[in-house]
């Protein structure tokens, strides 16, 4: 792997009952449940991690579930649609399973020569399920329910929705070495070829679009992939040097991050595969017990007391 920006590492978003959250995307999705933490910040609210087997990047998608929070809404200065990669065929299989499971969708269409469907989680978060042109060479988590036919591979790609592309796209091309190789209407194709999933951003430009609410249902951040701590501090010093606001190197227990405002108002991440998810779990048992990072080890019992249990 080059010193690049290696596509999407993870997405993070915000949801309410911690329980639906699980059961939507543990069991519904058949995604595996790989982390089950709490906020760094607030450590009174889970911090859960989905993804695959061993929470490879691009297909680690992580909630705040807050009980009481209040809807967002998607609008400009957001990531608004998160899409997952999925096998030819299977989006007659999904259909059936979210009719079976009371999911809202809506049916197949195409956009960039790839079908696409289209629905919403139960806090009203957008998502697509997307048959790549070209065939997506990961192994998949799979379930009783979901086998390796139908079963998501990881992100496809993530759409960001603003007022106008241009700022944001110089940051993926000059900043991220990201290409534009599409174009439809006022939707701009931004892709990476240094890997082969999780490698699109896709930029709709509404002049006109309300700003986003971030809260329950929408999306608080996009992650991006470096390989290591040496990388991710290069990137810093050209993210500085483009005059932008970034924090100090954090550590996120399973990845080391910065996170800094892009000027579409979109906040970024960026994130390294260090030390990843079996630091404190083996591969056997990711997700089946409450992690917690060490500054709140002492306040175990409260911690637990506190958050709703999740089964």
């Amino acid at each position: 792997m080059e010193d690049r920006i290696l596509g999407l590492h993870h997405i993070t978003a915000i949801a309410s009952d911690a329980q639906r959250n699980h059961n939507f995307y543990a069991k519904v999705l058949g995604l595996r449940f790989l982390k089950k933490t709490v906020n760094f910040d607030d450590p009174g609210t889970y911090h859960f991690y989905f993804g695959d087997e061993i929470g490879s990047a691009g297909t680690i998608l992580t909630f705040f579930p807050w009980p009481h929070i209040t809807p967002g809404r998607r609008g400009a200065g957001q990531a608004t649609e998160i899409g997952y990669s999925v096998p030819a065929g299977s989006l007659d299989f999904w259909m059936k399973r979210f009719d079976a499971h009371n999911v809202t969708y809506n049916k197949p269409s195409e956009r960039f020569g790839e079908q696409y469907l289209p629905f919403l989680d139960p806090d009203g978060l957008k998502l697509e399920l997307i048959v790549s042109k070209t065939p997506d060479p990961r192994t998949p988590w799979t379930t009783p329910e979901v086998g390796a036919d139908v079963a998501t591979r990881g992100f496809h790609n993530v759409t960001l929705t603003l007022k106008n592309q241009q700022a944001t796209a110089a940051i993926l091309t000059e900043v991220f070495g990201y290409k534009l190789i599409d174009q439809q209407v006022n939707r701009y194709r931004y892709a990476t070829d240094a890997v082969e999933g999780a490698s699109i951003i896709d930029l709709v430009e509404v002049a006109g679009e309300a700003a986003s609410i971030t809260a329950g249902g929408t999306v608080h951040h996009v992650a991006f992939r470096v390989k290591d701590d040496a990388t991710l501090m290069r990137f810093r010093e050209i993210v500085v040097k483009r005059g932008l606001n970034i924090t100090p190197q954090i550590d996120r227990q399973y990845f080391h991050s910065l996170y800094f405002r892009e000027p579409g108002g979109v906040l970024f991440e960026i994130a390294t595969d260090n030390p990843g998810f079996m630091i404190d779990e083996p591969l056997a048992e990711l997700g089946t017990h409450l992690l917690l990072p060490p500054q709140y080890e002492a306040r175990r019992a409260q911690i637990e007391a506190h958050l709703p249990k999740i089964s």
